[in-house]
C-alpha cells in the first residue's frame, strides 16, 4: 500500500500539486473549447437551416447550384443576344429617315396643297409619296427608292424630300 504524503514540500507532494494544477488547467481548457464548439455548431445550424449535414456538403451543394445558375444565366444571355440581333435587323427595316415638302405644283397660289414625303429605312431604302393637288383633281404618285437611288426619275420636290431626309442628324425615330 501507498504511504500517505504528509509533506507537500516533498518531491511526491510537489509532483502531485503540479499534476493537480495541470488537470485543473486541462479541465478549464476543455470547458472553454466545449463552449466554442457549441457556438460553432449553433452558427452551423443557422447556416445549414437545421439540416444534419456538414459544411463541406453544404458548400458542394452551393457550388453545384451556383454552376446551374451560371449556366442558366449564360443561356438566357445568349437567347437575349439572338433576340436583340433579330430586333436590330427588324428595326433597320423601319422608317429611319423622313421629310415632308409642301409646294404649289401648278403655281396657282392655292396654298401649297401638294406634298412630297420621303420615308426611308436605315439602308436608305423606302419610298417617296407625292400628292399633287389641283383645283378639281388630286393625284397620288409613289416611287420606290433603294439604297438612296430612285427606281424612276424624281421631280425636283421629291428629290428635295429625299435630300432633306438624309441630311437630318442621322436616323430619326418614327
Amino acid at each position: 500500500m501507498l504511504s500517505p504524503v504528509h509533506n507537500l514540500t516533498s518531491t511526491a507532494g510537489i509532483v502531485a500539486m503540479g499534476a493537480g494544477a495541470a488537470a485543473l488547467l486541462a479541465l478549464l481548457l476543455c470547458a472553454i473549447l466545449a463552449l466554442k464548439l457549441r457556438r460553432v455548431r449553433a452558427a452551423q445550424r443557422t447556416i445549414l437551416g437545421g439540416e444534419e449535414r456538414d459544411l463541406v456538403g453544404h458548400a458542394a451543394e452551393l457550388q453545384s447550384q451556383f454552376e446551374a445558375l451560371s449556366d442558366y444565366v449564360q443561356e438566357a444571355a445568349e437567347r437575349l443576344g439572338r433576340r436583340m440581333e433579330t430586333a436590330e435587323r427588324r428595326i433597320d427595316r423601319t422608317m429611319a429617315y423622313r421629310a415632308l415638302i409642301r409646294y404649289d405644283a401648278y403655281g396657282e397660289m392655292s396654298g401649297r396643297q401638294s406634298t412630297s414625303i420621303a420615308l426611308l429605312d436605315a439602308q436608305r431604302s423606302g419610298l417617296v409619296l407625292s400628292s399633287i393637288h389641283h383645283r378639281d383633281q388630286a393625284r397620288l404618285y409613289a416611287k420606290e427608292v433603294r439604297e438612296g437611288k430612285p427606281e424612276l426619275e424624281l421631280s425636283p420636290e421629291e428629290d428635295e424630300a429625299i435630300r432633306r431626309a438624309l441630311e437630318a442628324d442621322g436616323p430619326q425615330s418614327g
